[in-house]
């Protein structure tokens, strides 16, 4: 199933769930074995300003010569309380490999902010790749919206509930797709205290459930998930999926039999990428929906 050694498997899945808690020395390790692993030549250019009242900033990785190409705004995971942008280099840098230029943006994160805060950052974050995207060599009408665990809660509100991207002038019509990773999408704040903290109070909990926002606009999404995931329930895509589907929407949803939380996005590192795994689920569905038909042989992929 895997290219690598079972134990380097082993080690880079453990050390990856690590950083999910809050350790990150799996996503820099991650981060430093891509330095080793044979790759495209890309450019990076970091720390961009996006939104200068908050004072956040981005990186685009660019694939050389990229002109016209598909862009993924990825929202990194954390709980919606750690992380940064520099940790998931490995992320852009598999995204690169496929011809796609990568934005990865800060967010503002609890206890300094609460909901929906970030979103509203996500928000801006995707209005300045929209408007300054296609100085890098993207296509700012082939845009996508990617996240993984509570990045993708973020990506699913913005391809669902179209009040963040009205506020700062732009509109989900905008977005080509969302892609999203062991998301949630449909939980109950109220049963942890920092997260009662975070989105209450317990009045408003539900206007941070994507699923609430299903109305069958949507945009195209790609929700992939790991059954042996322990910190967000897979039923989370499995309910999400079959509410955007009653209602019309266009959703494809895949579930990994053997794939745990933190694995799920390790497996976007050069050293640890998987046949047939979410890369290339990620890869054909974002070329599919620019214009550029890839099909992925997803043998070890099951739909729910």
């Amino acid at each position: 199933m895997f290219r690598r050694r079972p134990w380097a498997a082993q080690l880079l899945a453990g050390l990856t769930a690590a950083c999910v808690l809050g350790s990150c020395s799996g996503t820099q390790l991650l981060n430093n074995l891509g330095r080793l692993s044979p790759g495209p030549r890309y450019s990076v250019q970091s720390d961009i300003r996006f939104d200068a009242p908050t004072g956040l900033a981005l990186d685009v990785y660019a694939p050389r010569k990229a002109e016209g190409a598909p862009v993924v705004v990825f929202f990194y995971p954390g709980r919606w309380s750690m992380g940064d942008k520099a940790d998931y280099r490995f992320v852009a840098e598999g995204l690169v490999s496929r011809g796609i230029v990568a934005v990865l943006p800060n967010y503002r994160l609890y206890p300094k902010v609460l909901f929906p805060a970030f979103v509203e950052d996500a928000a801006q974050a995707v209005r300045w790749t929209h408007e300054h995207i296609a100085e890098y060599g993207g296509d700012p009408d082939k845009l996508f919206v990617m996240g993984h665990s509570s990045g993708a809660h973020l990506a699913a509100l913005l391809a669902l509930d179209d009040t963040y991207l009205k506020a700062v002038g732009g509109d989900p019509s905008w977005l080509r797709g969302m892609i999203g990773l062991s998301g949630p999408y449909d939980f109950k704040p109220g049963e942890a205290a920092d997260l009662s903290e975070m989105f209450g109070p317990p009045e408003k909990f539900d206007l941070s459930q994507p699923i609430h926002y299903v109305d069958g606009t949507n945009p195209p999404m790609l929700l992939l998930h790991g059954r042996n995931d322990n910190a967000v329930n897979v039923q989370n895509t499995i309910s999400l999926a079959e509410a955007v589907d009653r209602a019309g929407g266009t959703v494809s949803a895949f579930v990994y039999p053997k794939l745990g939380h933190g694995l799920m996005v390790a497996s976007l590192a050069s050293y640890y990428r998987m046949r047939s795994g979410p890369l290339e689920m990620v890869d054909s569905f974002v070329h599919a929906r620019s214009g550029e038909l890839r099909v992925a042989s997803s043998t070890h992929a099951i739909a729910p």
